[in-house]
């Protein structure tokens, strides 16, 4: 087992920040035992670097070792002989795309022994034609290549593995979003394959400005992670943070790959449960969040975007306001405006007025209770919040064949017979009803979850300090928004703060496409 100098220095990394610093400095004092200690520890600790000798046998015998080839039955080698040469071909059964691998392998059998060439370069020039081939000279980098679908090639007499980048992942077909559907517009989506994604939205801006760059985090899973921008048009601090933070992760693996990493590129102010990002499964608005100057990120096993940074009105925003005319995109996102809020301090303001009904102007007598109510108005709500929320998770988990007859069942016993047992007053079901069909009228789970944390905080105070505690209530909400902020540290309501009477026209107002100027189209 032979160790470069960059693969001391990487177990000198490892063996610094876990050993005792009196222990360093006393190894330091004696140059000549270090070596062999930083040896000890890598075997001890199975950090296993190993440089692919010309010896097949020995590579064979070292790669089935580490790779339990006796026991993980999808990881396959192939043993043949290539120009007069015993050579072995590692791949993961599933990962491979087989009528391709056949034809290289055909093509491989054919060769000569006397046209072999004296090295692995040489080789990779004259006999792969294949597109995507690299040399790999190192086990760790090979072991993570071949755990990644790639198929790994050594010859007798090579020191190095041939890649052969032809995989090919399960992957479901790019239909539209159940979540982030649309009534005008393309109907695609991403999957959870990450090349998909990346292509998905090359296809949208065929601009060389466009970078998307690749990064891994998770000692385990080794995740990958593509982080798309506009080079000329993102801002170029908040690309080398994100990256920075991306780079120092020491997380064994992203489980729940955007979530994860959602919660370690931003782990402050948990307790703010505003969204800090905008997550969509459309193509066409992470295209356009980039050529708007954000930085979209793509998590591998993922089937949506992660679009940063974001402020309460990018999450807001939907697809159909520019897929339809301004007037009607204006329409539709002031339309949504207005019911979200309203989502938020319906019930608590008319908690709020049933507990001093003297408030109620005579134009809203309406609003009073038509019957007496046994149980008390505030648990009549609180009840209803989590019985919605029931209803929803029992919806997930339902069969699609009994989604229909459940439904009718849960609509009749819930709706009529709750009103009918005293349980609960109608006006009651009716404002919560309007606020559950309130939560869909925009995309983000986590913009509706987080109106619910305030809508019910705003009911408790309403309860216990009824005028007062409904203002302390509609202050908290305001301020849990007010004060939050993006990921860039920028407002999380600009431009109402900052104000700037422009941009804040943009955001209520869906204007027409922007026309580049006759002078900037000469330039270009």
């Amino acid at each position: 087992m032979l160790f470069h100098n960059t693969e001391i220095l990487y177990l000198f990394q490892q063996f610094y920040f876990s050993v005792p610093q009196n222990s360093i400095d006393i190894f330091f004092r004696n140059q000549v035992i270090l070596l062999p200690v930083l040896l000890l520890y890598a075997k001890t600790e199975r950090i296993l670097i190993m440089k692919f000798s010309q010896d097949l046998q020995e590579t064979m015998k070292y790669l089935n070792n580490e790779l339990h080839t006796d026991r993980n039955f999808d990881v396959v080698y192939r043993v043949l002989t290539i120009g007069g040469k015993n050579a072995c071909l590692y791949f993961i059964d599933g990962f491979t795309k087989d009528d391709t691998l056949l034809k290289l392998l055909q093509a491989l059998s054919s060769i000569q022994a006397d046209r072999m060439p004296k090295d692995a370069h040489s080789f990779s020039k004259q006999y792969l034609p294949y597109g995507e081939i690299g040399l790999i000279h190192e086990s760790s980098e090979m072991v993570l290549q071949l755990l990644s679908g790639v198929s790994c090639l050594f010859i007798d007499g090579y020191d190095a593995c041939l890649t052969i980048d032809c995989r090919t992942y399960p992957a479901r077909g790019v239909s539209e979003p159940e979540k982030d559907k649309v009534m005008r517009g393309s109907r695609d989506g991403f999957v959870e394959t990450l090349v998909f994604n990346t292509a998905l939205i090359r296809r949208r801006i065929r601009d060389p400005k466009l970078s998307i760059e690749i990064m891994t985090a998770g000692e385990s899973s080794h995740t990958d992670i593509a982080i798309c921008y506009m080079e000329n048009r993102v801002d170029q601090k908040l690309l080398s943070t994100i990256k920075k933070r991306i780079r120092d992760l020491e997380v064994d693996a992203l489980t729940m790959n955007q979530e994860s990493l959602a919660e370690c590129l931003f782990p402050y102010k948990w307790f703010n449960p505003f969204p800090k990002f905008k997550f969509s499964e459309r193509p066409d608005s992470s295209a356009a969040s980039l050529l708007e100057g954000n930085i979209v990120i793509l998590v591998d096993t993922s089937p949506s975007a992660m679009i940063l940074p974001s402020s309460v009105f990018d999450i807001i925003e939907e697809a159909d306001d520019y897929y339809f005319p301004p007037i009607t995109g204006t329409y539709l996102r002031l339309t949504r405006m207005t019911i979200s809020a309203l989502s938020l301090f319906l019930t608590p303001t008319w908690l709020m007025f049933m507990q001093n009904t003297e408030l109620i102007p005579d134009w809203l007598a309406f609003i009073r209770l038509s019957d007496p109510y046994n149980v008390p108005l505030i648990w009549q709500l609180l009840i209803l919040e989590f019985a919605i929320d029931g209803l929803r998770l029992a919806a997930i988990n339902t069969p699609s064949m009994l989604t229909t007859p459940l439904s009718v069942i849960a609509g009749i016993v819930l709706g009529e017979y709750s009103v009918k047992s005293g349980w609960f007053n109608s006006e009651t079901m009716l404002y919560m009803a309007f606020v559950t069909i309130a939560n869909y009228s925009q995309s983000s789970f986590e913009l509706g979850y987080a109106l619910k944390f305030m809508r019910v905080i705003l009911l408790l105070l309403t309860a216990v300090f009824d005028v007062w505690g409904y203002i302390t209530g509609f202050v908290i909400a305001v301020c849990a928004i007010v004060f939050n902020k993006t990921i860039a540290g920028k407002s999380y309501i600009y431009p109402i703060i900052p104000f700037s009477w422009k941009e804040l026209k943009k955001r209520f107002f869906r204007g027409r496409l922007p026309v580049i100027p006759e002078s900037q189209n000469v330039k270009r």
